[in-house]
């Protein structure tokens, strides 16, 4: 079986990477390596555990900060709060944590992090022998070494790499520039993300005089890392032993989780179907493409990353599409959608609809991955005619000519300026 792994960084993400395919989610609690993402309460795990098993999906739970001696006593009575929750596995990275799981949790699943960057398999033997049942490779890891570390670890043991994602230009994430220049610690979940800054260079003897080192006059990014994007490699991934695809972006917001989940589990699916006849589908690129992000390749999994691996530009991301709203509710005899807002769409917009892979193939058959329509028809909450939608989660009522679902999401496509 093949994984497809989502991220989760609140509980509407949670349902929506469900919904759109995942089989899996991971989230953070109060020890997570994404101090930024919309953590999850003890009372949103235990709805968020409920909704992924009542749908057939695991959920893991990450606790793969590198601990210091001041979280032992907090990190102990967290795991006894959480005993009671059925959590699929614990993501961990620190071999203290570890031992505080097995002496608090039991039996509990673990995986071991990308952060503990595990790039051999005598590494992860060691590991095993401690507990672990799932080794996520470290993103330096190639296909032909992901093929050797297959061959040399013990069968029943999950290998689980990164297919989709913002790469980090240090060493496993374990970079130490955030706290160096901030105060903010990455390996603690803080990170303020410096590899995505300006940076200029300043010889010591002319310390006024800055000079860019690229052309560019804003200066360059010199650590600005490409992101990730195995979608056109899935055979690849498979044959050299991965059988968990993780998608990175606990900080993104649900439109992210949707479009990327919903182009791998096209992807994903269509190899299983018929492995001896795959063909890639360019277009499932470029409905991945239409989710914010920066320009892609390979990272490490063919060669070693050279100078087309970064974007020395600029740090902003791609965002040719626009998340304007999500169904809420569909009444197929008069075609109107109750619509949820989430930015600004107004009359005569054309717009593109898109739901879950079996739902959109149920509704309108293989191969088509959304349906377009042209805003013409939309009342606000109170039943009157309305021009312009501008408020956020502003409540709409619109025709369309299509059948849609509830969950179903509409996208703009912006216009070039």
């Amino acid at each position: 079986m093949i994984e497809l792994l989502a991220p989760a960084g609140d509980l509407e993400k949670l349902k929506t990477a469900v919904k759109y395919g995942a089989d899996a989610v991971y989230f953070g609690g109060n020890f997570s390596l994404r101090a930024a993402a919309g953590n999850f309460t003890i009372e949103e795990i235990e709805e968020g555990i409920d909704f992924l098993h009542t749908n057939n999906c695991k959920g893991y739970l990450t606790l793969n900060i590198y601990a210091h001696n001041y979280d032992i006593e907090s990190l102990s009575n967290y795991l006894k709060s959480i005993k009671h929750i059925p959590i699929d596995a614990f993501i961990i990275s620190d071999a203290g944590i570890l031992m505080l799981i097995k002496e608090i949790l039991g039996d509990a699943e673990i995986h071991l992090s990308t952060q503990a960057n595990t790039t051999n398999y005598l590494s992860a033997r060691f590991w095993i022998d401690n507990g672990v049942s799932r080794i996520v490779t470290a993103r330096e890891m190639s296909i032909d070494e992901i093929k050797t570390f297959r061959e040399n670890i013990p069968k029943d043991i999950i290998i689980e790499s990164f297919a989709h994602g913002a790469m980090c230009m240090s060493y496993s994430g374990r970079c130490l520039l955030s706290n160096f220049m901030t105060g903010r610690d990455a390996n603690k979940g803080a990170c303020t993300h410096p590899c995505r800054w300006k940076y200029r260079l300043v010889e010591e003897e002319r310390p006024n005089e800055y000079y860019p080192i690229e052309e560019d006059s804003r200066g360059t990014y010199i650590l600005n890392s490409k992101d990730l994007c195995m979608i056109d490699s899935i055979p690849e991934m498979i044959n050299a032993g991965i059988s968990s695809f993780k998608i990175e972006g606990r900080n993104k917001s649900a439109y992210y989780v949707a479009t990327v989940v919903s182009a791998y589990r096209y992807a994903i699916d269509s190899y299983l179907e018929n492995p001896k006849d795959y063909k890639f589908d360019y277009k499932w690129l470029t409905e991945l493409s239409k989710a914010s992000h920066r320009e892609f390749s390979h990272g490490f999994y063919f060669n070693k990353p050279s100078s087309d691996d970064s974007t020395y530009d600029t740090s902003d991301y791609v965002r040719d599409y626009t998340f304007i709203g999500i169904i809420k509710e569909y009444d197929e005899k008069t075609g109107y959608a109750t619509v949820e807002q989430r930015n600004k769409m107004v009359n005569g917009d054309e717009i593109e609809i898109f739901g879950p892979p079996s739902e959109m193939k149920a509704l309108y058959g293989k191969g088509v991955y959304f349906v377009e329509e042209v805003i013409d028809e939309m009342y606000d909450d109170k039943n009157k005619l309305i021009d312009s939608a501008p408020h956020p989660k502003q409540i709409l009522k619109i025709k369309f000519k299509n059948k849609v679902n509830a969950g179903f999401i509409m996208r703009k496509k912006e216009i070039a300026k």
